[in-house]
């Protein structure tokens, strides 16, 4: 299987650069994956693909400003931080540009040394360990001084933080938003409640390595980044007992369903537990829990449009891609949604 298979051409009017103004009012594409049959819809019916007894299965991970913008202290040089994962209390493992200019024992101010950083080691791929000094509590240093670290093709100012934050977000983690969820709005949701639909919780925190370009022509010599995730007693139960009841299990995002695939048995049930995973879906690979997802539209060649593609297909896949691009569909984070049943 090559790289190369996962392509399509996407014109760059297609990538949207601002979120709507109403989050449910994305237009939804429906794609029946046994079928290949494509529908057209607004995002606030998604109730009607919804039956009671089915179970939603949403990531509650929330999106830490993680960019932050600095100056050497030693010539005042700009440096630009992102911070990928917490390491130890202090500790975090970044991504520096330009990288030349963290070296071992450099240290970097921020926000006049409200946060101040020290460089400790070049780590994988060129990352940077920083322990971070700072007064009072982290978070709340973070809030003031960082950004929304956008995806780089996104090249908007974002005016309002919470868009790129699900309305649900809960859990400090992420450095991307699982922008599946980004449509949901409280209203729609417990709409949804009341329709009978149970509604359970994963948490996964959000590398940039979602974003990572697959390099090699072989798709299976592609490495994934690891991320955090953990799924509560009473979230496992729940989906364990819809699937019994004969329900389906319809996952919210390819980091939900990376989460559930991680956890499940081979008989698809699912464990209460947290850890770390790598997890890399494509064609061929048997779901052992999910039965739909709704999702985005995902980067050419990317682990995500492999991940759907192993759910419905890749020539399914990619014709409801072509379709999208003809309808002029709204492409990657802030875009438009697509329900795959």
């Amino acid at each position: 299987m090559k790289t190369s298979d996962f392509y399509y051409d996407l014109p760059e009017e297609l990538i949207a650069q601002d979120p709507l103004e109403d989050r449910s009012s994305s237009r939804l594409l429906t794609l029946d994956k046994e079928t290949g049959e494509i529908c057209h819809d607004v995002f606030r019916n998604i109730k009607n693909y919804l039956k009671p007894g089915d179970c939603l299965v949403l990531n509650n991970t929330k999106v830490i400003p993680a960019r932050l913008i600095g100056a050497k202290e030693e010539t005042g040089g700009k440096v630009e931080v992102l911070l990928l994962k917490r390491k130890q209390d202090n500790v975090w493992e970044t991504l520096v540009k330009p990288g030349k200019k963290a070296r071992p024992g450099a240290r970097i101010s921020f926000g006049d040394g409200m946060l101040t950083g020290e460089v400790l080691e070049v780590v994988d791929e060129g990352n940077r360990l920083i322990r971070f000094e700072y007064e009072g509590i982290f978070e709340e240093v973070l809030d003031q001084l960082g950004q929304m670290p956008l995806p780089p093709y996104i090249t908007h100012q974002l005016k309002d933080k919470n868009r790129y934050q699900t309305v649900y977000a809960k859990y400090d983690g992420s450095a991307a938003a699982p922008t599946a969820g980004l449509h949901f709005t409280e209203e729609l949701l417990q709409q949804i409640r009341e329709m009978g639909v149970k509604i359970a919780w994963v948490t996964l925190h959000v590398g940039l390595g979602t974003f990572r370009p697959v390099k090699v022509e072989d798709v299976q010599e592609h490495h994934m980044h690891s991320e955090f995730y953990r799924i509560e007693e009473e979230d496992a139960r729940l989906i364990n007992e819809t699937r019994a009841a004969g329900g389906r299990i319809i996952s919210v995002g390819t980091t939900s369903t990376r989460t559930l695939e991680s956890v499940a048995d081979e008989d698809g049930t699912v464990r209460a537990k947290s850890g770390w995973t790598d997890i890399f879906i494509y064609p061929g690979y048997q779901f052992k829990v999910i039965d739909g997802l709704i999702t985005n539209f995902h980067l050419p060649e990317s682990t995500l449009l492999m991940l759907v593609s192993a759910l419905a297909g890749r020539e399914n896949i990619l014709h409801a891609y072509e379709v999208a691009v003809k309808e002029r569909y709204r492409f990657f984070s802030f875009g438009d949604a697509m329900f795959i049943h």
